[in-house]
C-alpha cells in the first residue's frame, strides 16, 4: 500500500472515530458469512458503524487524535473490527445477544466510552450497564416530577380533607 493511501485511510479512521461518542474493539474474525451478516444487520439497525481495520492504521489514527487512548493499544493485536457508537451501552447490549446464542464471536477486546477504557470480555457487562444519556435524562426527570406529583395529590387529598371539615362544620351550627 502507499504511503498517501494509507494516510488517506488513516485520517478517514480518526474521521470516523472523532464523529462518535465512543468505540468498541472487537474480534470478528471466525464469524462465517451468516454471522458476519447478522451483525452488520444488527449494527445498522442499532446505528452502530462497523469497520474492519487494521491494527497498524487504527493505532496511527488513534495517535493522530487528541485524548490518551494508550491502554488499548495492547488490545490491537489479531483481527480487529470499529464498532463506532453514540449510544455507549448499545454495542454492549448487541454483543450480550450473540453471546447469549452461544457464539463466542464477536468477542470485545476493548473499548472506549465515556472517557474510559474497558479492556476485556469480562468488561461486557459493565458497559452494557452503563446508561445512556437519554436513559440518565429520563431518571432525572422521573426524580424531579416524583415530589411534584406528592406535594400536588397531597394537595388534592387535603383539599377533599378540609372541605369535608368543613361541610361538617356548617352543618353542626344549623
Amino acid at each position: 500500500m502507499k504511503k498517501e493511501d494509507k494516510a488517506i485511510i488513516i485520517n478517514q479512521i480518526a474521521e470516523t472515530i472523532k464523529s462518535y461518542s465512543g468505540f468498541y474493539l472487537v474480534e470478528t474474525a471466525g464469524l462465517d458469512a451468516e454471522k458476519t451478516s447478522a451483525l452488520r444487520r444488527a449494527c445498522f439497525n442499532s446505528d452502530i458503524k462497523l469497520v474492519v481495520v487494521k491494527n497498524k492504521l487504527l493505532y496511527e489514527a488513534l495517535e493522530s487524535l487528541e485524548g490518551d487512548y494508550s491502554e488499548l493499544y495492547k488490545a490491537l493485536h489479531g483481527p480487529t473490527s470499529l464498532m463506532c457508537t453514540n449510544v455507549g451501552n448499545a454495542p454492549a447490549k448487541l454483543l450480550k445477544d450473540f453471546v447469549k446464542k452461544g457464539d463466542t464471536l464477536p468477542a470485545l477486546k476493548g473499548a472506549y466510552i465515556e472517557e474510559s477504557v474497558y479492556l476485556g470480555a469480562d468488561q461486557l457487562d459493565t458497559l452494557a450497564s452503563i446508561k445512556s444519556k437519554n436513559e440518565l435524562i429520563a431518571d432525572v426527570i422521573a426524580l424531579l416530577q416524583s415530589p411534584a406529583k406528592n406535594v400536588v395529590s397531597a394537595l388534592q387529598s387535603g383539599g377533599n380533607k378540609l372541605h369535608g371539615i368543613l361541610e361538617t362544620l356548617s352543618k353542626k351550627e344549623n
